[in-house]
């Protein structure tokens, strides 16, 4: 056999998958399993019907390669959210036992220490839940003023409001969207821009999307691009479905040109790294083909949902580049400008400055797995284009909005 190339990676095997896997469940459940013997009568049965309930899903979305029906709002709710909630909580609270077994063993105590651990994490982690959870609901508006080298005059004011990642599926709260859609309306827009990530998870998904923010319309349009869940969904059926429902103008990597008078704001939307390198679908991002029908005295407004495309927008004379993707973590210290996905990514939050171009990187709209947000509220962002001799981006403090009470 000819020796194999170095630099390439090695092809895990599915079966070292499963059985790492399998390893790993049989641990984690089976520490906690454990535990839970001689709490109360059949305490071990519940534990492990509960280890049974909650891998079912994987074991069947692994099988299927996703789920072989459309998952409804009750479906999502009462099988998928606990899903995610226990994948979050069994590495936490499994760890924590097993080390309270380990070192309550010298001292004839291995379970009561470990229930002790076990159950100050899950108390712990429980809290944090609930506060994630009311955070999803704690929708704001971040006012940015983005001073833009050499902007024509008469786009001098213009205001583009920003949603981001609403991932809406059936089972997104209608009323916190209705929250959004007369948010939005109230900041009188000029452009609303969807910087991706419209939909959960599946195509289907663009009928409740449709739903909850159809009725949106600005006086320069509402523009909408493609994210990287957009893409998992199946870009194509996403983008035909968005076209027919004509929700507004779908931008990959293409332009739209707005004129007043002798001035020209070009709007570009590019595509997304998830949809491969250049030329691998028509997802992908394409910054040469998105820019080459601006005019050259044109100012460039850029949407690209994942921020690690901005480098090559600045470069190529992009004023203003509006991202999302990042969530901020949905987890963060703004004050300390820190999230935690910031150690995996240049620019995870809030704006950068790049000689001079601007990005600002959303925290989002919506949620992606569970409801969980804590320093990265929901946001509704009010960016108003101002004429700078520089780059620079102001941006203000969050504003809180306020739920109406019902009549």
């Amino acid at each position: 056999m000819p020796p194999a190339r170095r630099g390439r990676r090695a092809t895990v095997s599915p079966w070292v998958i499963a059985t790492r896997l399998g390893l790993y469940l049989v641990l984690t459940w089976g520490t906690l399993i454990v535990l839970s013997r001689g709490l109360f009568t059949s305490s071990e049965t519940l534990a492990l019907a509960f280890a049974i309930y909650s891998m079912v899903p994987v074991i069947t979305f692994a099988l299927f390669r996703g789920w072989p029906f459309y998952p409804g709002a009750v479906f999502r709710l009462l099988v998928v959210r606990p899903f995610w909630y226990t994948q979050l909580l069994l590495p936490l609270v499994s760890g924590a036992g097993l080390l309270g077994i380990i070192l309550g063993a010298p001292f004839g105590h291995a379970l009561e220490i470990g229930r002790v651990l076990a159950g100050t994490m899950l108390a712990i982690t429980a809290v944090l839940i609930v506060l994630g959870y009311l955070g999803t609901r704690r929708l704001v508006v971040r006012s940015v003023d983005a001073d833009v080298p050499g902007l024509p005059a008469e786009f001098e004011g213009l205001r583009i409001v920003q949603l981001s990642d609403t991932h809406i599926g059936p089972h997104t709260n209608r009323r916190f969207l209705r929250r959004v859609v007369d948010t939005a309306r109230s900041l009188q827009p000029d452009i609303i821009a969807v910087t991706g990530d419209l939909i959960d998870d599946r195509a289907e998904d663009v009928s409740a999307y449709a739903r909850a923010l159809g009725s949106l319309e600005a006086p320069l349009g509402v523009y909408m691009i493609a994210g990287n869940h957009d893409v998992y969904a199946g870009w194509d059926e996403v983008e035909k479905s968005l076209r027919s429902a004509q929700l507004g103008t779908v931008l990959v990597n293409e332009v739209k040109l707005l004129r007043r008078g002798d001035a020209t704001l070009a709007i570009v939307g590019t595509g997304d790294p998830a949809g491969g390198p250049r030329g691998a679908s028509r997802a992908a991002p394409d910054v040469e083909t998105a820019l080459a029908g601006v005019p050259e005295d044109a100012t460039v407004i850029a949407f690209a949902h994942n921020p690690k495309l901005w480098p090559a927008l600045a470069a190529r004379g992009v004023a203003l580049t509006l991202s999302g993707h990042t969530h901020w973590g949905q987890f963060a210290l703004p004050k300390l400008g820190w999230s935690l996905a910031s150690p995996f990514l240049e620019h995870a939050m809030g704006a950068h400055t790049l000689k001079d171009s601007l990005l600002y990187i959303s925290p989002g709209t919506g949620y992606w797995g569970i409801p969980f947000r804590l320093g990265a509220p929901p946001e509704v962002t009010l960016v108003t284009l101002r004429r700078g001799e520089s780059a620079v981006a102001l941006v203000h403090p969050p504003r809180l909005v306020r739920r109406r009470r019902a009549a």
